[in-house]
């Protein structure tokens, strides 16, 4: 299972490089399943018993997230916008846009309002799988460690105050209507200006949605002896004004000093353990007394973790000077 997991997640990021340089005959299901290497009716198969959809209504979803983008961010006339992801006519994009959102593209271009988008599906997920980084490769970046001031911000979110670690984050929040992973995950992909997006439309960009952990005493005590509430959401310009959905909750986080611990790219599947533990070591050993700061571990302060193998994995952990 684990390798059909991992073949339609290639087809799943195949998916969306095409629909991105508008490859619409690499997207018929025979070029698929060619480029996988199994019939049609097989990949046709496990697509929907990994994903819980069929590939069609995969496709069509997809192609609308894209285009909800471009009406959200740009100025383009939404006919254009129709034809290039594959709709026949302004009439057709419409209804399928409604049926998706609950409102007309032109009702959602004068008022963006968080949507569940169909966010790229990830059936090869190294945490969901309990594989991570079981393999014997060695890392060979070093762990960066740095001072940074970070100016006033909002984060938008969701909080658990027991749950302990991001799969399990997940198991707890799935019992809360509306508050599973990929509602949550569509809400927040709709949202414009995060200040940690980097992607754009592309399926592995990350969206600029982050896991956070915030001083809070209703919760669980962490492995370093503070009450943390585990979050998931995204980071916000101060002057965000847009609606926040029933679901969620918004806080301003005022400008403060953290200390960054940083490692590079790595391999997701070889090395995430290796880097976890390096990381971890590195936050274990450091002397803060050596530096003139010390932990933050006032009400309402934010721990931020970044795991981005394409980019770094980064914890960045609130503090003040002593």
């Amino acid at each position: 299972m684990v390798e059909w997991q991992r073949g339609i997640q290639s087809i799943v990021l195949e998916i969306d490089r095409n629909i991105k340089e508008q490859n619409d005959e690499n997207l018929i299901l025979s070029n698929l399943a060619e480029f996988l290497g199994y019939s049609e009716y097989y990949v046709s198969r496990k697509f929907r018993e990994i994903s819980g959809m069929q590939m069609r209504d995969y496709l069509r979803y997809r192609k609308l997230a894209f285009a909800l983008k471009d009406i959200r961010d740009t100025e383009e006339g939404i006919l254009d916008i129709a034809v290039r992801y594959g709709f026949s006519s302004h009439e057709a994009f419409t209804r399928a846009f409604k049926e998706a959102y609950g409102t007309t593209p032109s009702e959602y271009r004068d008022n963006p309002t968080p949507v569940v988008l169909r966010t790229a599906i990830k059936p090869f997920d190294c945490y969901l799988l309990g594989i991570g980084g079981t393999g014997m490769a060695k890392s060979t970046d070093s762990i960066k460690i740095y001072f940074v001031t970070i100016p006033a911000h909002k984060f938008l979110h969701i909080r658990n105050y027991e749950s302990i670690g991001y799969f399990d984050f997940w198991q707890k929040q799935s019992k809360i209507p509306g508050q599973d992973c990929e509602t949550i995950c569509g809400l927040l992909d709709s949202i414009k200006g995060k200040l940690d997006d980097v992607g754009g439309n592309e399926a592995d960009a990350g969206s600029g949605q982050l896991m956070a952990f915030i001083n809070e005493p209703e919760g669980r005590i962490c492995s370093w002896g503070i009450p943390l509430a585990e979050a998931y959401g995204v980071r916000l310009p101060l002057d965000y004004k847009g609606e926040v959905p029933p679901q969620m909750q918004i806080m301003e986080v005022p400008e403060g000093e953290y200390i960054a611990f940083e490692h590079g790219a790595f391999d997701f599947e070889t090395e995430n353990q290796i880097v976890e533990a390096e990381i971890e070591k590195a936050m274990k050993e450091f002397d803060y007394s050596q530096s003139g700061y010390e932990l933050d571990t006032a009400q309402g302060r934010v721990f931020y973790f970044y795991h981005d193998c394409k980019r770094f994995w980064k914890y960045v952990r609130p503090v003040r000077k002593i």
